[in-house]
């Protein structure tokens, strides 16, 4: 079903009327969202868990704690502050979490602006696992590095998988950075996080890592040129990894050895290039480690790999 804006501003007055509590307005925003036809891609994955997500930011509740208000009745201020971003969800197809400046990886709750690319990695899941059973002692990680750090998402969960380690965090993008300052002082950790301006490796000097993760510009151009609206609000400079998608990947291969310990990992995310990357480099020995969705989106390898 097409959503029709001739239609829109009627269904919400009706709304503004008629419907009073938190789960009157969960289905509207539900219903709304998938006759809207948007794309859910960025950290939410279908209708109903933005409807939520929206919902519960207004409302200033955690997201365990919907099920416990779904009859509680809406005030006036709070149904127009939801009218409101749902209205600009639709219009502009902005996604959810530009809107409420709130992203979610596992357990950890991050800012976010247009600045940065919205977070969503495999590499999220692994550190979970503290990289095991690839990394057997999480105290032996003393250096570690996020190269394309964006929001800071992935230094931050690096900080709480290896307690033990400082961590250097960088980014091409000074605005970016300024991003990741937010969340790194929000979590308290600017003692262990160290944000780097560089274009990859450029300014690290004679720096060495135990671990280096990136989490790459990957989509290449056709991609590109192909992304749903959504994605247009995102930083390009965060998105696009040139023709074939592995332009800053193969930056990365040919230089990571030179700061990486001489047991130290390498882990890459890769977006959909596993069999491109893998015609490009027949003889690379990649390790491809096993997430959610399957073993094609992020590899590992060893400093004696890459030599």
């Amino acid at each position: 079903m097409t959503h029709s804006n001739n239609t829109a501003p009627t269904l919400i007055q009706q709304a503004k009327t008629e419907l009073r509590t938190v789960r009157d307005w969960l289905r509207l925003t539900t219903s709304y969202f998938s006759q809207a036809q948007l794309f859910f891609g960025h950290g939410f994955p279908t209708a109903y868990d933005e409807a939520a997500h929206l919902i519960l930011h207004v409302l200033h509740l955690a997201p365990n704690q919907l099920d416990l208000f779904l009859d509680a009745q809406i005030i006036e201020s709070e149904r127009n502050a939801m009218i409101e971003l749902i209205e600009k969800r639709v219009s502009e197809r902005i996604p959810i979490t530009y809107l409420t400046h709130e992203a979610w990886l596992g357990d950890f709750n991050f800012y976010v602006d247009q600045r940065v690319i919205i977070p969503r990695s495999f590499i999220a899941e692994l550190l979970q696992t503290q990289l095991s059973p690839w990394i057997s002692n999480p105290i032996s990680v003393t250096r570690a590095l996020d190269l394309c750090t964006g929001s800071g998402c992935l230094a931050i969960l690096l900080a709480h998988a290896f307690e033990n380690a400082q961590i250097d965090a960088v980014d091409i993008s000074p605005s970016a950075l300024e991003v990741a300052h937010i969340n790194i002082e929000n979590y308290d950790l600017a003692s262990s996080i160290h944000l780097i301006h560089s274009d990859l490796f450029s300014k690290l000097g004679n720096k060495r890592y135990d671990l280096i993760i990136s989490n790459p510009p990957y989509v290449n151009a056709e991609s590109m040129d192909d992304l749903p609206k959504e994605f247009r609000h995102e930083p390009s400079i965060a998105l696009a990894g040139g023709f074939d998608g592995l332009a800053i990947v193969r930056n990365i291969l040919s230089n990571a050895a030179d700061f990486l310990n001489d047991e130290g990992l390498l882990i890459v995310e890769i977006g959909h290039n596993r069999s491109a990357l893998e015609q490009l480099y027949p003889r690379m020995p990649f390790t491809w480690l096993e997430t959610s969705a399957g073993d094609q989106f992020v590899f590992m390898l060893k400093k004696s790999d890459l030599k």
